[in-house]
């Protein structure tokens, strides 16, 4: 249920919410107390996604595409704006697999492998696409390595598109971004595209956006290791 646009004076204080007696065997006065507090603030950042997502949403309109780029689809060739189908809303996700690389980025592929079993559900919504710069039958062939099954695979190595909306150097590295678009009476606009990265990263901290949009991360911030500062994902184990 979406309680976003709750005006915040109905809500109750996050104290109030929080005040749990012991729950779990064992547990201490000390550990309870402690518990109680980190749960105010949960409730608080609950509070604050919600309000930036209303942030989100209530955006003007953004900027015209300047053209209906042409990819290299799984099956042919195909259009953004084809790229909507039925929908009004289109996420594009730009993969770190380019020419150059020998594999892709096991971060985006990390991440692409959890979104991959949400995608029948995700697509129930939105429009979803995975755009990379080398070319669809190298993209596809790492699909079937993988084990993708949802994921929609399109090759923009024929266009500039990862240059405009990515930010890429065509002759330097990938760089990952994620975009959404909007189709109203046949225009396509640009909605709002992550913009966190390494200008904005606190010290110390990996560059990432806020909520952070890997699962992988979203679990191990709930451990006492957290997420650790000498690992990341891997292609293979």
């Amino acid at each position: 249920m979406d309680h976003t646009d709750t005006p915040s004076h109905t809500l109750k204080p996050a104290r109030e919410l929080a005040d749990l007696p012991p729950r779990f065997p064992g547990e201490s006065a000390e550990y309870r107390r402690a518990r109680n507090a980190l749960l105010v603030e949960e409730i608080e950042l609950r509070r604050q996604i919600e309000r930036v997502a209303a942030q989100r949403r209530a955006l003007p309109p953004g900027g015209i595409v300047p053209e209906d780029y042409r990819f290299d689809g799984e099956t042919g060739p195909v259009t953004l704006s084809q790229m909507f189908g039925a929908h009004d809303t289109l996420v594009i996700y730009n993969w770190m697999f380019g020419p150059r690389r020998e594999r892709p980025c096991p971060m985006c592929t990390s991440l692409l492998s959890a979104w991959d079993g949400e995608m029948p559900d995700i697509l129930q919504r939105v429009a979803f696409a995975v755009v990379a710069r080398s070319p669809i039958e190298r993209l596809v062939a790492f699909k079937q390595e993988r084990g993708w099954r949802h994921l929609r695979l399109y090759s923009s190595g024929g266009n500039t598109f990862n240059r405009v909306y990515g930010f890429e150097d065509p002759a330097g590295d990938d760089l990952p971004a994620l975009n959404v678009f909007t189709r109203r009476d046949g225009v396509v606009r640009h909605f709002w595209a992550g913009e966190m990265g390494p200008s904005t990263a606190d010290p110390g901290q990996d560059p990432r956006g806020a909520p952070d949009l890997m699962p992988l991360w979203t679990i191990l911030d709930t451990t006492p290791g957290g997420r650790g500062t000498d690992w990341y994902p891997k292609l293979a184990y």
